[in-house]
């Protein structure tokens, strides 16, 4: 039990690396597009939406075309802000599951 100071340690590292890693996430952006650039949807960090923006050019189409375009716009930027999410975890959890216990692996 010598070595229990040293994991306590380890362990507020990895809680400090976390928390920042959960900030950076917060405040990452994200920008989906579809329809050749005339949709665009930018999301924040944990998905909530911050502004649509249609092209004037979409206004005289079917609304159903527009909505399609919305919603493929949105799912891309999803992707995109997952993508930048896990990359973000990446980098806070690199280096510390492998010191910490035998066979103590991040879920990452």
């Amino acid at each position: 039990m010598k070595d229990l100071g040293k994991i306590m340690q380890q362990a507020q590292q990895m809680q400090a690396k976390m928390q920042e890693a959960q900030e950076k996430i917060e405040a990452t952006e994200a920008e989906g597009v579809a329809g050749a650039g005339l949709v665009s949807v930018r999301l924040k960090g944990k998905g909530d939406m911050v502004s649509v923006k249609i092209d004037p050019s979409l206004m005289s189409d079917d609304a159903e075309i527009v909505e399609d375009l919305i919603k493929a716009a949105h799912s891309d930027a999803r992707k995109r802000l997952d993508e930048a999410m896990e990359k973000a975890m990446k980098e806070a959890t690199q280096g510390l599951g492998g010191g910490m216990l035998p066979g103590f692996k991040m879920p990452f």
